[in-house]
């Protein structure tokens, strides 16, 4: 009984280290690399294993690579692994490249790679040419009319220029300012309505693609829209500003005026009040001037009585007046 035991003991260590040992040697990836025709040593197998590296995902790829006729060797695909590149894509990349005739060394597409761009799909552009559609873009014209105009460009990648070119972005946003340029150099939109393609022509001669990861090979003007009149709603806009500076203008005088007008009245209820001021000590002036002697009696009735004789002559003087202008209004 114990000798079974030790047996079964003995058999689960064993398994365990097998298991440990096949972990650490691929021993089904060895075969297939061997199978392929591809010489992966045993030892360089562990060594991956040892830096944490899926040795799955350099020797598939390395197969490919060798099946397919390319100089590729593990060192550079484990480092390219190690810097955190694709290598799965960039040996699809080199693949392509070489069915396509594209010059295309190892070193520049995992460059590209690392470089956080797709380089399986720059290929495929540089085989098949890529259209970018622009948004709606608005321009106005010289009389004032806006266009609406979206345009699509084909462009196909450059690969001499994926490192450190620009992308997409830049095209549509240079594509746009290029159709903006053009119609707002026009005299009349409808110039622009009758031929299109000369903004195709205009854009596509200012070299837009310089400094960018592609070549641009035509634009096309998918769109034209005819929009608002910017140069009459302006006009309007600017009338609708004049009269309502000529407005504020007007009420500030008005203000001004009637500010004025308080002012002159009381001003003269001002003076009125010191004519009635003043009328109200003329019979204490005259009281004292009889106390005092300074005036007689008689010369008080003398100055009342042509006070009254002044008064009558003004009433008769205003009839009179009165009567002329009510005859000369009948006749």
């Amino acid at each position: 009984m114990e000798a079974l035991i030790g047996s079964g003991v003995v058999l689960f260590l064993a398994l365990i280290v097998l298991a440990v040992f096949l972990h650490f040697v691929p021993i089904g990836l060895w075969i297939s690399a061997l199978a392929a025709n591809v010489h992966v040593g045993i030892f360089t197998l562990i060594g991956m294993r040892m830096r944490r590296v899926p040795p799955s995902k350099i020797v598939m790829p390395l197969i490919k690579a060798n099946k397919a006729g390319l100089d590729v060797n593990v060192n550079q695909l484990e480092a390219h692994y190690l810097a955190g590149g694709n290598v799965d894509k960039v040996v699809d990349a080199l693949i392509a490249s070489q069915r396509a005739q594209i010059v295309l060394p190892f070193e520049r597409s995992a460059a590209i790679d690392l470089a956080g761009r797709d380089v399986l799909e720059a290929v495929q552009m540089s085989v098949n040419p890529k259209v970018i559609e622009t948004p709606v873009v608005s321009a106005v014209a010289k009389n004032g009319i806006e266009l609406k105009i979206k345009a699509r460009v084909t462009v196909r990648a450059n690969i001499d220029r994926l490192v450190g070119g620009a992308g997409e972005p830049t095209i549509i946003a240079r594509v746009g300012e290029g159709i903006v340029t053009t119609v707002g150099s026009s005299e009349k939109h409808t110039d622009v309505l009758e031929s299109p393609d000369d903004i195709s022509k205009t854009v596509l001669g200012k070299g837009l693609d310089a400094g960018t990861a592609f070549e641009i090979l035509s634009i096309d003007i998918a769109d034209v829209d005819v929009g608002r009149n910017i140069g009459a709603q302006l006009q309007t806009d600017q009338a609708e500003a004049d009269k309502r500076i000529a407005q504020a203008k007007a009420e500030e005088r008005r203000a001004m005026a009637v500010a004025q007008e308080q002012e002159m009245k009381a001003y003269t209820q001002e003076m009125e009040a010191k004519v009635v001021e003043a009328q109200a000590e003329v019979p204490h002036a005259m009281a004292k001037a009889l106390m005092d002697g300074k005036i007689g009696v008689m010369d008080y009735f003398n100055m009342m009585n042509v006070k009254s004789d002044t008064e009558m002559r003004n009433a008769i003087s205003r009839a009179g007046a009165t009567e002329r202008a009510r005859v000369s209004h009948s006749s």
